[in-house]
């Protein structure tokens, strides 16, 4: 590598040139993925509430990190009751990274959305999306149900916002499971633009 060893003068050219190649493709590299990063904070957000015609009402506002609740033990989003079948659209907009089943969540949608935060929505009926695709805020993803843990419940949309980075400033002792707080943010908090 060209910044550990000193050149040798009495090296073929091709070698000397080959070695300005590799820093200079590291060098772009490096700064397309710091590019990459700091975008990534800086993409704009336009929470939506991700029921259609749902409203503030129709969730818990003290449910997020309620404990106890079961095999989660805390409850790390809020549900969002409605219809079944009602529109579960995109909260904000990003990359779906995932759709597909899961024993608890059942039908999920996972998009990867501005400030590099995952969000999450589970108990869908049905998935009206792919991965890899880019969702504006107020997309379809799919529909209301009860899949996975869900079945025998009211129908409702459960939706949880996850960031990638720990939030070191939100650190609480005093509250249950308080790493895992750190890395998980109140989606009825965030929908309200208090965030």
């Amino acid at each position: 590598m060209l910044l550990l060893r000193t050149i040798n003068l009495a090296q073929k050219p091709c070698v000397i040139v080959w070695d300005v190649i590799k820093f200079s493709f590291l060098r772009k590299l490096l700064l397309s993925i710091s590019v990459i990063f700091i975008a990534g904070f800086l993409l704009p957000e336009s929470p939506t509430i991700p029921v259609k015609n749902a409203t503030s009402n129709d969730w818990n506002q003290q449910s997020f990190w309620y404990y106890p609740w079961g095999r989660s033990i805390v409850h790390k989003g809020i549900d969002i009751f409605a219809k079944e079948g009602e529109d579960v659209i995109a909260a904000t907009q990003g990359l779906v990274i995932y759709t597909g089943y899961d024993s608890m969540g059942g039908n999920i949608v996972l998009i990867l959305g501005s400030k590099w935060r995952f969000h999450y929505y589970a108990h869908l009926k049905q998935v009206d999306s792919n991965a890899f695709q880019w969702v504006s805020a107020g997309d379809k993803l799919g529909e209301v149900g009860t899949s996975g843990n869900a079945q025998g419940k009211s129908p409702h949309l459960h939706y949880t916002i996850r960031s990638i980075f720990p939030r070191l400033w939100k650190w609480d002792q005093s509250t249950r499971l308080p790493w895992q707080r750190l890395f998980f943010i109140n989606p009825s908090a965030y929908l309200k633009g208090q965030l």
